[in-house]
């Protein structure tokens, strides 16, 4: 019988609007998967309304702690299931984020760059694709420099908003200006496997970009983004290849917002 070791370290709620499934059901499907563990990393809220209908309201937070901590009561044995939280970065709302993060003890804070957000490309979109890809780099880069976050997700997401206008060749300076400076802040980043699902199908990062990054140390966490029950640690087989091939030999996830380390070896045997 395989012994569990990996955690679903990105997963959402229905507090998000846009997930279905209860805490206590993708609590069991980790179970049935062969996971240790789940991490919630749910949509955090945002001020001044922001993206309101993709993400839970400030008022809510409590709800979503309460949510996740009787499904941690209920699986107490099984399945060891954590609070995280999902945090959106952009230029401005790193106090509102560093209020958020000490209300309770997260185990896993994700940073990520949405710029699928209205207000976000409000701001940020001057109608040139390419200096908006720019601009999503060059955000991630600040967004770990901020401290706020133990990883970066879905790190090239930027490429599924208009896929037509992604050219890796013509970007890659620029994603690798952005990872020199997130590879000395420590901070890990996200192979996410839901970029299967997306518009470019293939993992968020793709394979290049997961070289540059084995290339500059940059340790990994994997995460399904589920939004359903059914994704809970989807393709986690195939990710673990995946860092396999781009020369990787660990996988992390985090705990109390700490670090922990699994040779990729160890983790393909782990899975049920």
């Amino acid at each position: 019988m395989p012994v569990p070791l990996l955690y679903e370290s990105h997963s959402h709620t229905p507090l998000c609007k846009h997930a279905t499934g209860e805490p206590v059901e993708y609590a069991a499907a980790a179970a049935a998967r062969g996971l240790k563990g789940i991490i919630f990393t749910c949509h955090c809220p945002l001020p001044d309304g922001i993206s309101a209908g993709v993400r839970m309201a400030p008022g809510e937070f409590d709800r979503y702690a309460e949510m996740v901590g009787a499904a941690r009561a209920e699986f107490a044995g099984r399945v060891d299931v954590r609070l995280g939280l999902e945090s959106d970065f952009f230029p401005g709302v790193e106090s509102w984020l560093e209020l958020l993060h000490a209300r309770y003890p997260l185990h896993h804070v994700l940073g990520s760059v949405h710029m699928q957000v209205p207000e976000y490309r409000a701001r940020f979109f001057r109608g040139d694709w390419f200096d908006y890809q720019q601009t999503y780099f060059q955000h991630l880069a600040e967004s770990a420099e901020t401290g706020l976050y133990d990883t970066l997700a879905h790190p090239d997401l930027v490429k599924n908003e208009a896929p037509s206008e992604w050219d890796f060749t013509r970007i890659r300076p620029y994603i690798e200006r952005a990872l020199d400076r997130i590879a000395t802040t420590g901070v890990a980043m996200e192979l996410n496997t839901s970029g299967l699902q997306k518009a470019i199908p293939e993992m968020n990062p793709g394979a290049t970009m997961l070289g540059l990054m084995r290339a500059r140390g940059i340790p990994v966490v994997i995460g399904a983004d589920a939004h359903s029950v059914r994704r809970v640690g989807a393709d986690y087989a195939t990710a673990l290849r995946v860092l396999q091939a781009a020369g990787y030999s660990e996988v992390s996830f985090f705990l109390e917002r700490k670090r922990q380390n699994v040779t990729i070896t160890d983790a393909l045997a782990s899975l049920a």
